[in-house]
């Protein structure tokens, strides 16, 4: 126990017990569980104290007694400029506290301090000058949110070989640090939405601000005041009636929270796991949430009462906003084009909107049942979600009068086109056309193929349809497959050279043969 930390009781009972019942320093010490040398240094350094204690001011001179300290000897030692190393080591880039204690030791010389020393007193200096600051945090007030930097393998049960890293999301309340953790297949948007939802409902509660990393499934566009959110996660806040800051970039002391429910985690679940072979998420996630319950029930240390439990469900709990009456259900976001056939496509499905919308940008909300299009912010059309690749989904109050030409489009406009390329292109379109409960619904394929002579050359779209009509195959997809082949693009054979002339005026090989050796003809 050093001189400063001696609690006035003791030095009062070392004095009484040594003037009042004249017991030896070591029989104080015995009976205080002070060492013996710490006794005898304190009853010399209250030998001007009397006893008992004068009242008034006994307690003044007891206090100041016990505040007088050695006046240390001068040091022999050059102190550097303190100031002056560390704006050297903010304002110059690559300058080290190394390079700075070797340019000391060339003007201080013996008398400099070891650069242990150096680096002692050069950290002192510095935490002097910047005193940390302690976050507190009311009941129900913030949420910090991240995952683990350790991951978790999942095995083949086949093979026995690390199929997968699981992902370690982990949650903590800033008042009460009460833990939340799971394991997620990966970082993207639905495991990081879907672990919010499951955190919310294994807290019983949503807290008024979450506080995530800026992780790209949450922030689009990092920045350190104005950070652009993804927009299923601002919906995903809505929905929840929960307000989203983001930690700055390059600030830790906005997630200091954070790091230490991730350093708890990593510490008191992932490491006791670090020996065990699961097979698939379910089976690591029931072990993760019993070490989970061992953790957040662990108490404090440094002798504070009770656990993370404890604290928040006897203060926390009840400040947290109760949860809406329905979950949340994962929408996706896309920006699309209205066709020429006023459809949008979501999953290569193709759903309809109002056609005065051709041509124009709208937003598109996918969800698992429903896909919904917003223009300028304002709903223009719902539908369910459809599995059938390649089909339509088509309101009829989205439709022109009379499925007129809209904009100009039409079939006998596309099978006009398609007479410049050849009558086989023709019967594809006029095929894809038929096809169609509305001819409208075909006019992107026949677009699509019709581009194909652009990108290519009309000869060449025109043998793919040959061999697609010979196949009976008629999608833009199915003809495109087919252009790519070698053999249709096998350059076509030209014409054979004429035959060569034979009439009685012309010598042929025989003729030749039949000379003698002096170039004559036979008789």
């Amino acid at each position: 126990m050093s001189q400063a930390r001696l609690p006035m009781h003791h030095a009062r009972e070392i004095l009484r017990l040594f003037r009042e019942k004249g017991m030896t320093g070591r029989a104080i010490a015995k009976s205080l569980s002070l060492s013996p040398t710490t006794v005898t240094k304190y009853l010399k350094q209250l030998e001007p104290v009397p006893w008992p204690l004068p009242e008034p001011g006994g307690e003044a001179l007891l206090a100041q007694a016990l505040e007088k300290k050695k006046t240390p000897a001068p040091s022999s030692r050059v102190e550097p400029d303190w100031g002056e190393i560390h704006r050297e080591l903010q304002s110059h880039k690559g300058v080290t506290l190394l390079l700075l204690w070797e340019e000391y030791r060339v003007t201080a010389r013996e008398r400099g301090y070891s650069y242990s020393r150096f680096c002692l007193h050069y950290a002192a200096y510095a935490k002097r000058l910047k005193p940390s600051f302690r976050n507190t945090y009311a009941p129900g007030d913030r949420l910090f949110l991240d995952y683990a930097g350790t991951t978790v393998p999942i095995h083949d049960p086949r093979t026995g070989q690390v199929a997968a890293s699981a992902q370690i999301f982990v949650s903590v309340l800033g008042f009460s640090n009460y833990v939340f953790s799971e394991a997620t297949a990966s970082q993207d948007l639905s495991c990081w939405i879907g672990s919010h939802v499951r955190c919310f409902e294994f807290l019983g509660g949503v807290p008024a601000l979450l506080v995530p990393d800026n992780l790209k499934s949450g922030v689009t566009s990092p920045d350190l005041y104005e950070p652009l959110l993804n927009e299923t996660y601002r919906e995903m806040a809505e929905h929840y009636s929960v307000a989203i800051f983001p930690a700055r970039v390059r600030r830790p002391t906005d997630k200091a929270k954070a790091e230490e429910g991730v350093q708890l985690v990593t510490r008191w679940i992932l490491a006791r796991l670090r020996k065990r072979t699961f097979f698939d998420l379910s089976e690591l996630n029931r072990a993760i949430r019993l070490l989970l319950e061992d953790l957040n029930t662990r108490p404090f240390k440094g002798g504070r009462p009770g656990s993370r439990r404890d604290l928040f469900l006897s203060q926390e709990k009840a400040a947290l906003s109760p949860l809406p009456p329905t979950r949340y259900e994962l929408a996706r976001w896309k920006k699309s084009k209205v066709h020429v056939d006023y459809h949008v496509e979501v999953d290569r499905h193709f759903y309809s909107v109002p056609y005065v919308l051709i041509h124009q940008e709208v937003r598109v909300r996918i969800t698992d049942t429903v896909v919904e299009v917003f223009h300028r912010e304002e709903r223009v059309a719902s539908h369910p979600r459809s599995s059938s690749p390649g089909s339509h989904t088509t309101l009829s109050l989205h439709m022109p009068d009379a499925h007129q030409a809209v904009s100009g489009w039409s079939s006998e406009r596309f099978l006009a086109w398609a007479d410049k390329v050849g009558p086989a292109t023709r019967e594809i379109v006029a095929t894809l056309l038929a096809s169609r409960r509305h001819p409208q619904q075909a006019f992107r394929s026949c677009l699509g193929l019709l581009s194909l002579a652009r990108r290519d050359s009309p000869d060449l779209l025109e043998r793919a349809c040959q061999k697609g009509l010979a196949l009976s195959v008629h999608s833009y997809r199915e003809i495109r497959m087919l252009l790519e082949s070698p053999k249709i693009r096998q350059p076509v054979p030209g014409p054979l050279p004429d035959a060569p002339t034979v009439h009685d005026n012309l010598r042929g090989p025989e003729y030749y043969a039949t000379l003698d050796t002096k170039g004559d003809p036979p008789c």
